[in-house]
């Protein structure tokens, strides 16, 4: 039987991000990619916007679905919530990947006081080379409600010091990573290579050692959208197991 997959967007990004990857396995597998709160057609209020409840949310939707076997799937901020979400409900998922994921715990305090112009500069940063696409993601990051986002980049930073070792060695299901690009030491977003690493991929290997890991190369931050050939068959790969 063809597994469920659960797709799980990042900070200030939507469903549609996973359009590419929905049309490839939508016609054999079930398929879920909702809004979190706050995001795309799913409103909140900005308190109820976090890493939890967003893993909660997912954790739910498995279960109001009845879903067994799942593949839950997390791009940037999503690779938190699947990993929560796992945390919550671990008998029914199956296997989890991690899309260019990264670990802002040890960073102080974030705070957001001007939350387009914090967007504006975050998601430049995401992109090698300017593009169409890449302008559309970024005028929709500045759109998300500001409430929300101030309140929520934080939080994302101090789930990571609080519960991202711990969540990952809590997984006992196949775990595939995968990496386009990484925070270098002056925390600007770079592209990475074979060969290279980092202290997310760092942190994965020593608290998940049976990871998969993936490099994909030339990519910016959104390699399910600028390299969906490479994404999707490493997905396939790892759902047909």
């Amino acid at each position: 039987m063809a597994k469920p997959i659960v797709f799980v967007h990042g900070f200030a990004c939507t469903h549609a991000d996973w359009r590419l990857q929905l049309a490839h396995f939508g016609e054999e597998h079930d398929i879920f990619a909702p809004d979190l709160r706050g995001h795309g057609r799913t409103h909140a209020r900005p308190e109820d916007c976090s890493i939890e409840t967003y893993g909660a949310d997912v954790a739910a939707l498995l279960e109001g679905k009845d879903l067994k076997g799942a593949v839950l799937v997390g791009h940037s901020m999503g690779c938190r919530v699947v990993l929560q979400a796992c945390l919550n409900a671990p008998e029914r998922v199956a296997a989890l990947v991690l899309i260019d994921g990264s670990f802002q715990g040890a960073r102080p305090p974030v705070a957001v006081d001007d939350y387009p112009a914090f967007a504006r500069n975050l998601f430049e940063g995401m992109f090698l080379a300017p593009s169409e696409l890449g302008k559309a993601i970024i005028e929709r990051a500045t759109r998300l409600p500001a409430s929300v986002g101030a309140a929520l980049f934080p939080r994302m930073a101090r789930w990571d010091a609080e519960n991202m070792e711990r969540a990952l060695a809590a997984v006992k299901v196949p775990l595939l990573v995968i990496q386009s690009t990484y925070l270098n030491a002056e925390r600007k977003r770079v592209a990475i290579k074979d060969g290279e690493t980092s202290p997310w991929l760092d942190m994965v290997r020593r608290q998940a050692p049976q990871a998969q890991i993936e490099l994909i190369s030339g990519a910016g931050h959104f390699p399910q959208l600028e390299a969906p050939e490479q994404v999707n068959e490493l997905l396939s790969a790892l759902i047909n197991e």
